[in-house]
Protein backbone atom coordinates (compact mmCIF):
# COMPACT_ATOMS: atom_id res chain seq x y z
CA UNK A 1 0.00 0.00 0.00
CA UNK A 2 0.97 3.33 -0.79
CA UNK A 3 2.48 5.44 1.98
CA UNK A 4 1.20 9.08 2.67
CA UNK A 5 3.14 11.54 5.05
CA UNK A 6 0.98 13.43 7.14
CA UNK A 7 1.08 17.39 8.56
CA UNK A 8 2.79 15.90 12.00
CA UNK A 9 4.78 13.36 10.00
CA UNK A 10 3.32 10.23 10.66
CA UNK A 11 2.62 7.59 7.88
CA UNK A 12 -0.59 6.73 6.94
CA UNK A 13 -1.42 3.55 4.28
CA UNK A 14 -3.87 3.83 1.47
CA UNK A 15 -5.22 0.94 -0.14
CA UNK A 16 -4.71 0.91 -3.74
CA UNK A 17 -7.52 2.56 -5.63
CA UNK A 18 -8.34 3.70 -8.62
CA UNK A 19 -10.50 6.53 -7.43
CA UNK A 20 -10.46 10.28 -7.87
CA UNK A 21 -12.09 10.86 -4.85
CA UNK A 22 -9.95 11.87 -1.80
CA UNK A 23 -9.48 9.01 0.85
CA UNK A 24 -11.28 9.60 4.23
CA UNK A 25 -9.67 7.77 7.34
CA UNK A 26 -11.67 5.28 9.13
CA UNK A 27 -11.97 8.18 12.28
CA UNK A 28 -13.56 10.59 10.08
CA UNK A 29 -16.93 8.40 9.84
CA UNK A 30 -16.97 6.51 13.53
CA UNK A 31 -20.30 7.01 14.80
CA UNK A 32 -22.00 5.83 18.15
CA UNK A 33 -25.63 5.49 18.90
CA UNK A 34 -27.77 5.57 22.49
CA UNK A 35 -30.49 4.28 23.15
CA UNK A 36 -32.44 3.58 26.31
CA UNK A 37 -34.39 -0.15 26.31
CA UNK A 38 -38.04 0.59 26.86
CA UNK A 39 -40.95 -2.09 27.28
CA UNK A 40 -41.64 -1.92 23.70
CA UNK A 41 -38.33 -2.52 22.77
CA UNK A 42 -39.15 -5.93 24.78
CA UNK A 43 -39.92 -9.40 24.85
CA UNK A 44 -42.11 -11.30 27.11
CA UNK A 45 -38.93 -12.21 29.20
CA UNK A 46 -38.05 -8.41 29.42
CA UNK A 47 -35.23 -8.32 27.24
CA UNK A 48 -34.92 -6.06 24.02
CA UNK A 49 -36.37 -8.05 20.78
CA UNK A 50 -33.39 -9.59 18.52
CA UNK A 51 -35.22 -7.71 15.74
CA UNK A 52 -35.15 -4.30 17.57
CA UNK A 53 -31.46 -4.74 17.92
CA UNK A 54 -31.33 -5.38 14.39
CA UNK A 55 -33.15 -2.04 13.25
CA UNK A 56 -30.53 -0.73 15.77
CA UNK A 57 -27.71 -2.41 14.04
CA UNK A 58 -28.96 -0.95 10.18
CA UNK A 59 -29.03 2.26 11.60
CA UNK A 60 -25.79 2.95 13.31
CA UNK A 61 -24.18 0.98 10.41
CA UNK A 62 -25.34 3.52 7.64
CA UNK A 63 -24.75 6.51 10.30
CA UNK A 64 -20.98 5.36 9.54
CA UNK A 65 -21.39 4.91 5.86
CA UNK A 66 -23.17 8.08 5.32
CA UNK A 67 -20.62 9.84 6.60
CA UNK A 68 -18.05 7.84 4.57
CA UNK A 69 -19.41 8.52 1.29
CA UNK A 70 -21.85 11.84 2.22
CA UNK A 71 -24.41 10.19 0.13
CA UNK A 72 -27.22 8.27 0.45
CA UNK A 73 -26.53 4.65 1.50
CA UNK A 74 -29.15 1.72 0.94
CA UNK A 75 -28.07 -2.19 2.84
CA UNK A 76 -26.97 -4.60 0.71
CA UNK A 77 -25.95 -7.65 3.31
CA UNK A 78 -25.78 -8.32 6.26
CA UNK A 79 -22.47 -10.61 6.65
CA UNK A 80 -22.16 -11.45 10.17
CA UNK A 81 -24.62 -11.06 13.19
CA UNK A 82 -24.75 -12.94 17.02
CA UNK A 83 -26.27 -12.56 20.01
CA UNK A 84 -24.17 -13.08 23.22
CA UNK A 85 -25.89 -11.54 25.74
CA UNK A 86 -29.84 -10.16 26.18
CA UNK A 87 -30.09 -6.18 26.90
CA UNK A 88 -32.67 -5.82 29.45
CA UNK A 89 -35.68 -3.36 30.35
CA UNK A 90 -33.99 -0.07 31.76
CA UNK A 91 -30.15 -0.75 30.11
CA UNK A 92 -28.53 1.63 27.33
CA UNK A 93 -27.96 0.05 24.33
CA UNK A 94 -24.47 1.91 22.42
CA UNK A 95 -23.41 0.98 19.03
CA UNK A 96 -20.62 1.76 17.59
CA UNK A 97 -19.83 1.72 14.09
CA UNK A 98 -16.99 2.13 11.58
CA UNK A 99 -16.19 1.40 7.85
CA UNK A 100 -13.79 -1.43 7.73
CA UNK A 101 -13.21 -1.43 4.10
CA UNK A 102 -14.51 0.33 0.69
CA UNK A 103 -14.91 -1.72 -2.43
CA UNK A 104 -15.95 0.82 -5.65
CA UNK A 105 -19.85 1.48 -4.95
CA UNK A 106 -19.87 -0.32 -1.37
CA UNK A 107 -18.40 -0.02 2.48
CA UNK A 108 -18.23 -3.65 4.70
CA UNK A 109 -19.38 -1.11 8.42
CA UNK A 110 -18.60 -3.15 11.43
CA UNK A 111 -21.15 -2.82 14.35
CA UNK A 112 -20.32 -3.58 17.78
CA UNK A 113 -23.53 -3.47 20.42
CA UNK A 114 -22.87 -3.15 24.02
CA UNK A 115 -25.45 -3.20 27.06
CA UNK A 116 -24.98 -0.87 29.74
CA UNK A 117 -25.84 -0.64 33.26
CA UNK A 118 -27.35 2.41 34.02
CA UNK A 119 -26.62 2.01 37.71
CA UNK A 120 -23.40 0.58 37.86
CA UNK A 121 -22.05 1.96 34.34
CA UNK A 122 -21.03 -1.91 33.79
CA UNK A 123 -21.02 -2.62 29.77
CA UNK A 124 -21.32 -5.52 28.20
CA UNK A 125 -20.67 -6.62 24.88
CA UNK A 126 -24.17 -8.36 23.21
CA UNK A 127 -23.85 -8.22 19.64
CA UNK A 128 -21.61 -7.47 16.37
CA UNK A 129 -22.45 -7.83 13.10
CA UNK A 130 -21.01 -6.69 9.30
CA UNK A 131 -23.48 -4.68 7.60
CA UNK A 132 -22.58 -3.93 3.40
CA UNK A 133 -24.01 -0.52 2.05
CA UNK A 134 -23.90 0.73 -1.23
CA UNK A 135 -24.01 4.61 -1.97
CA UNK A 136 -26.77 5.82 -3.95
CA UNK A 137 -27.01 9.08 -6.13
CA UNK A 138 -30.27 11.34 -5.81
CA UNK A 139 -31.12 8.77 -9.51
CA UNK A 140 -30.41 6.21 -6.64
CA UNK A 141 -27.83 4.47 -9.39
CA UNK A 142 -24.93 3.06 -7.35
CA UNK A 143 -21.99 5.52 -7.10
CA UNK A 144 -18.33 5.51 -6.13
CA UNK A 145 -17.36 5.76 -2.74
CA UNK A 146 -13.90 7.56 -1.76
CA UNK A 147 -11.35 4.95 -0.66
CA UNK A 148 -10.49 4.66 3.01
CA UNK A 149 -7.19 6.19 4.75
CA UNK A 150 -5.85 3.53 7.14
CA UNK A 151 -4.38 4.73 9.95
CA UNK A 152 -3.68 2.07 12.92
CA UNK A 153 -2.70 -1.23 12.83
CA UNK A 154 -6.72 -2.03 13.98
CA UNK A 155 -7.84 -0.34 10.75
CA UNK A 156 -5.25 -2.44 8.78
CA UNK A 157 -6.72 -5.82 10.81
CA UNK A 158 -10.37 -4.98 10.27
CA UNK A 159 -9.52 -3.93 5.82
CA UNK A 160 -8.05 -7.27 5.84
CA UNK A 161 -10.66 -9.33 7.44
CA UNK A 162 -13.32 -7.47 5.22
CA UNK A 163 -12.43 -8.37 2.23
CA UNK A 164 -12.01 -12.24 3.19
CA UNK A 165 -15.26 -11.77 3.98
CA UNK A 166 -16.78 -10.21 0.82
CA UNK A 167 -14.94 -12.86 -1.03
CA UNK A 168 -16.27 -16.36 0.82
CA UNK A 169 -20.00 -13.85 0.14
CA UNK A 170 -19.24 -13.41 -3.67
CA UNK A 171 -18.23 -16.96 -3.81
CA UNK A 172 -21.53 -18.18 -1.56
CA UNK A 173 -23.63 -15.87 -4.00
CA UNK A 174 -22.55 -17.61 -7.04
CA UNK A 175 -22.07 -20.83 -5.52
CA UNK A 176 -18.13 -21.56 -6.72
CA UNK A 177 -16.29 -23.95 -4.31
CA UNK A 178 -13.87 -21.40 -2.07
CA UNK A 179 -10.32 -22.29 -3.58
CA UNK A 180 -11.64 -20.73 -7.27
CA UNK A 181 -11.45 -16.68 -5.69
Amino acid sequence: MPKLTKPNGAKEERPASHSQLPGKPVSASMSEMVEAVLPNDANALGNMLGGRVMHFIDIAGALAAHRHSNSHVVTASVDYLDFRFPISVGEIIVLKSSVNRVFRTSMEVGVKVFSENILTGERKHTSSAYVTFVAIDLNRQPHEVPPLILETEDDRRRFREAGERRRVRLNMRHKRPLSDA
